[in-house]
């Protein structure tokens, strides 16, 4: 699977973890060069509380577009050290 935004790959991995319809990929086969840190937290009541990373890519910022879970509930273990997209990241094969 790859996560693609603004004409660049993001992350690539054929061990992404599928959770709520998202594909988790696991946090090393992500280009860390593309993304910025954000303040932003949320908090799910199955999985935990949510960090988020910003992206920027060829000048264009997409602010909050990968969370995960830094210390997920037991019951969301495993996808402990991966991160998921949204926001116009689109995941294909």
């Amino acid at each position: 699977m790859k996560a693609i935004w603004n004409g660049e790959v993001i992350a690539e991995s054929e061990k992404t973890v599928i959770v709520d319809g998202n594909h988790y990929f696991p946090k090393e086969s992500v280009n860390q060069k593309f993304l910025t840190d954000s303040s932003t937290h949320t908090v799910c009541g199955w999985k935990g509380t949510a960090s988020y990373k910003s992206l920027n890519i060829n000048g264009q910022i997409n602010k909050d577009a990968l969370w995960y879970y830094p210390d997920p509930k037991p019951a969301a273990v495993q996808i402990k050290d991966h991160v998921a997209f949204w926001k116009g990241v689109q995941i294909t094969q």
